[in-house]
């Protein structure tokens, strides 16, 4: 029996009936006399070089501080609160002061517009925003009651206050800190089944939807950190995610913290060698980067630099191709261990430490985690064939559903030979031993550098603009980015494309939604394939781009 054969069988998950992150983990840590003992919970530093390190003490007191400053302006439990901040602490201590209430989290990237929040607020019915005041105009709209609360990124909390005085009708984080409760703060029970946290993700249709994790959740994500990070209290973990992704809250706040790892936490621009600067000079031990990261990074000389301390490198959200793979454990010395997970689940499928990883493998399963494949005709995939990726069910793993919006939890569902499955939109294939291989979605999302990007969103805001009567928006492979959007352009008639509309189009879309959303490629086009009712047929482009992509990689001759 090898290790990971040992990891499925020994692996046993007991959630407990109530589970508050912020007490059971946070709290706990801070008192417990081992880890008081060792490095901070947070390192936190910035491009102005600011550095500030956080016990498990401070955050603890901080998260209470805010939590009932919170509480005495009407935030209870089940509230959603709207967390739109950078990589400052400011983010994990509202993160951890919501959910000792027994509130319901809604983290957010601070590149969405007002449009994008727009929809959050409404469909969410937010009670709180906390962001910064530089982010502040993009809630103007917001409704009348919400409570507002502003941030200085450049003031670490639990320091000084800020010199100038939040945007009116917003309250200042840091005053809201300072406030000394009258009592001790106590936190809500919360039930393994309430909702905690909501994440809003993109689909192929429709607008962005809000994937609800109950607690448990917060509580099973401890099993990735062990099993595929391989985190412990002596490791400093830094992982680069979005604030607004889910992996940030598997690799940079829950998953970490309920290890005991302190984690670093860098608000700056991405500057590849300031990035091997940063992993030298904190001593991480466990870095999480994106395939577009570590495709930057290996293209550097590093000679001079050493990571005596880096043991682990891991990625997810799109593959590696083997070359940059070879390449970066050559430069430091380590591997890198990718894995698969949606925001619906987080992880389902990784590679671990000292196990076999096959070349062009996302992986195997999760301990605790049962998956199959599942034909488009609704059998399970033998060996070698292609399926959908399919979660058992019932699994702690699982999100509660999306917000608001049954029909599409339903639509997730499947039942094949009596068993009750999630299905993923994702296809892959099986060896004999159990390694997973990607096959591409079977959906049409895109996945641009870890960016899930919803066609429809691009293409409503494409028809938008007066010249374009329609629009479709599809992956386009890219050897930096994995995938890019592309869109296909119908103008109306007695209008020709050129290289300044493309020009404008893009901004036109980066005004109306996510930045991170806009068509990098754009192909004025005469018509769009469509089906016999009229729908327009995204898997015909999109083959025509792997078509494309394929020839001009292909040798000649």
């Amino acid at each position: 029996m090898d290790r990971y054969d040992r990891l499925r069988a020994d692996y046993r998950l007991e959630v407990p009936a109530n589970f508050n992150f912020g007490t059971d983990v946070v709290d706990r840590l801070a008192i417990d006399p081992m880890r008081a003992q060792g490095g901070p919970a947070l390192i936190w530093c910035n491009a102005a070089g600011t550095v500030r390190n956080y016990s498990f003490a401070e955050i603890a007191e901080l998260t209470d501080r805010l939590a009932a400053a919170l509480r005495t302006r009407g935030i209870t439990a089940g509230d959603r609160v709207i967390v739109m901040l950078p990589r400052i602490p400011a983010w994990q201590i509202a993160m951890i002061a919501v959910l000792k209430l027994g509130a319901v989290a809604i983290p957010c990237v601070t590149m969405l517009t007002a449009k994008d929040l727009a929809h959050r607020l409404d469909n969410s019915g937010a009670k709180a925003i906390i962001t910064t005041a530089a982010e502040t105009g993009k809630f103007a709209g917001s409704p009348a009651g919400i409570l507002r609360i502003a941030a200085d990124p450049a003031v670490p909390p639990g320091g000084s206050l800020p010199a100038a005085p939040p945007p009116a009708g917003w309250l200042d984080f840091a005053e809201l800190l300072a406030e000394a409760p009258a009592t001790p703060f106590v936190a809500a029970t919360v039930a393994a089944e309430d909702p905690a946290l909501i994440f809003y993700t993109s689909g192929s249709t429709g607008l962005p939807k809000g994937v609800t994790h109950a607690a448990r959740a917060l509580y099973t994500w401890r099993g990735s950190a062990e099993h595929w990070l391989d985190l412990g209290p002596d490791d400093v973990m830094f992982c680069t995610a979005d604030t607004g992704w889910s992996k940030a809250g598997t690799s940079i706040l829950f998953g970490p913290w309920s290890r005991g790892s302190a984690v670093l936490f860098y608000d700056g621009p991405f500057d590849p060698a300031f990035r091997i600067e940063l992993l030298e000079r904190h001593g991480v031990t466990v870095y999480c980067a994106a395939a577009t990261e570590l495709r930057h990074l290996v293209a550097l000389e590093l000679t001079g630099r050493s990571l005596p301390a880096l043991r682990l490198t891991v990625s997810a959200g799109e593959s590696l191709n083997p070359p940059v793979l070879a390449r970066w454990q050559e430069m430091t010395g380590t591997p890198v261990l990718e894995a698969y997970g949606l925001t619906e689940t987080l992880m389902l499928v990784a590679n671990y430490r000292d196990t076999e990883v096959r070349p062009g493998s996302m992986g195997r399963a999760l301990p605790g985690v049962t998956l199959d494949l599942v034909t488009e005709d609704g059998r399970i995939a033998p060996t070698g064939e292609t399926g959908q990726i399919a979660l058992r069910l019932p699994s702690a793993h699982l999100m509660l559903g999306y917000w608001r919006d049954p029909d599409r939890t339903a639509a997730t569902r499947a039942t094949v030979d009596g068993q009750e499955f999630f299905l993923t939109g994702d296809n892959a294939r099986r060896d004999a031993d159990g390694y997973l291989y990607y096959e591409g979605r079977a959906d049409d999302v895109i996945n641009s550098a870890g960016y899930r990007i919803g066609p429809q969103e691009v293409e409503n805001a494409l028809t938008e603009h007066p010249l374009v009567r329609e629009a479709a928006a599809v992956a386009s492979p890219d050897p930096e980015r994995g995938e890019v959007v592309k869109a296909f352009v119908v103008l109306h008639d007695g209008h020709r494309g050129s290289e300044e509309l493309v020009r404008e189009l893009q901004d036109f879309v980066k005004r109306l939604t996510a930045p991170y959303k806009y068509p990098r490629r754009i192909e004025f086009v005469a018509d769009l394939p469509k089906s016999s009712v009229g729908k327009v047929q995204r898997r015909i482009l999109r083959q025509q781009e792997e078509l494309a992509h394929r020839n001009s990689i292909a040798p000649a001759g």
